[in-house]
């Protein structure tokens, strides 16, 4: 075994540590779990309402409405429903799990279930990256319910305040029932506290953080996308991190990224105006569901990562 699988086994362990989960108290309503595998590429299991018992547990839900083999003494879920984890095509595959779009910083046994969270697992390749922090496709999450059971205010920063981009995803935003801020983009919210959409062309974006960690790849941002050219072009990436597609004019972007223990981040960006409003037509639930990240090119919506050869 190598150093660095020695160590994400390590990691794995300490994130999913634990029984099964708490049993007593008020059991949390209007929960969702979705079981995916690739990126969300197959849905493996979806129930809007999950069976529940009490106060619940990611780890308790998911014994509580799947089948679920485990290792190291319980605390790692090596297979859900038969899926394993381990080896494919030469390339690690394990199961990891989100709640309410957000990479979870604890075990599972040790994470409680609150009223409305989306519970995403999803088995896939981190030959790239043993982190992904932020995903897309539990939109309206984490706008709606926020973060460990806490709404959070929500502020839409964009390039051009009432231009149409800013209004769509602002309207798409409140019809889910989320109110949100307008401002200018770098308006000095506190990422601490504080949801942030950034809907402007990516050349826009070099004051932020979060711009810099996507175009430093997967690795950095756990987004499988790079602009390049100064966001004139935006590369689009497989599972192992390879460029399988290079978009440009027109083209847009949808994901989410997060920096240590701030608030995450989300970007509704593109190589121009026109992929800005096309990112903003995809700003909606149909569009994002099961969706790691979101790329619009002229010939349609494409998931990431792309699906390239194992």
């Amino acid at each position: 075994m190598s150093d660095r699988t020695t160590l994400a086994a390590a990691l794995f362990v300490a994130v999913l540590l634990g029984g099964c989960g708490l049993g007593a108290g008020k059991a949390p309503t209007a929960v969702q779990l979705v079981v995916t595998r690739d990126f969300g590429a197959s849905v493996l299991r979806a129930a809007s309402a999950p069976n529940v018992h009490g106060e619940e547990t990611v780890m308790s839900l998911l014994t509580r409405n799947t089948t679920v083999a485990t290792r190291f003494g319980g605390g790692f879920v090596q297979a859900i429903d038969g899926v394993s984890g381990g080896q494919e095509g030469g390339q690690p595959v394990d199961w990891f799990y989100y709640v309410n779009g957000l990479e979870a910083p604890k075990g599972a046994a040790s994470t409680t279930v609150h009223p409305g969270d989306h519970i995403w697992w999803d088995r896939h390749d981190w030959s790239q990256t043993d982190g992904v922090p932020a995903v897309v496709g539990s939109f309206p999450q984490p706008f709606l319910n926020g973060i460990e059971g806490k709404r959070l205010p929500v502020r839409v920063e964009c390039a051009t305040v009432g231009a149409g981009p800013c209004r769509s995803v602002t309207d798409q935003l409140r019809a889910a029932g989320v109110p949100a801020a307008i401002s200018g983009l770098g308006s000095g919210a506190e990422a601490m506290h504080t949801l942030r959409i950034e809907v402007a062309p990516f050349s826009e974006l070099g004051f932020d953080p979060a711009a810099h960690a996507i175009e430093s790849g997967p690795r950095a941002s756990g987004v499988y996308a790079q602009f390049h050219g100064h966001g004139a072009t935006l590369v689009l990436l497989d599972q192992a991190g390879r460029a399988v597609r290079t978009v440009g004019a027109g083209s847009g972007l949808v994901a989410a990224t997060r920096t240590g223990e701030e608030s995450p981040v989300w970007l509704v960006t593109g190589t121009d105006t026109s992929g800005v409003a096309r990112a903003a037509q995809a700003f909606d639930s149909a569009t994002l569901r099961n969706h790691f990240a979101v790329a619009v090119a002229a010939g349609g919506t494409l998931a990431l990562p792309l699906r390239g050869p194992s």
